[in-house]
């Protein structure tokens, strides 16, 4: 006979899951951050002066952010 009740989740299994799905989300961040960068070598080659650097990495973050965004709807 089955029982009437519902079983209730438990807080460390909804932890767990929890912890599943962030790890996914940071795999998939990785995976589109790779997607961005050039076969060849790093987003920002060294010849840009220091302020052009960190526009470029802050564009980077931007377009990683984007693709998480597009990941989570």
């Amino acid at each position: 006979m089955a029982s009437s009740s519902k079983n209730k989740t438990t807080m460390a299994k909804r932890n767990r899951e929890n912890k599943v799905r962030e790890k996914q989300m940071r795999k998939a961040a990785r995976k589109a951050a790779r997607k961005l960068e050039p076969a060849n070598g790093p987003a920002v080659p060294e010849a840009l002066s220091p302020e052009e650097a960190e526009e470029a990495e802050a564009v980077k973050a931007a377009e990683i952010a984007a693709a998480l965004e597009r990941l989570e709807a």
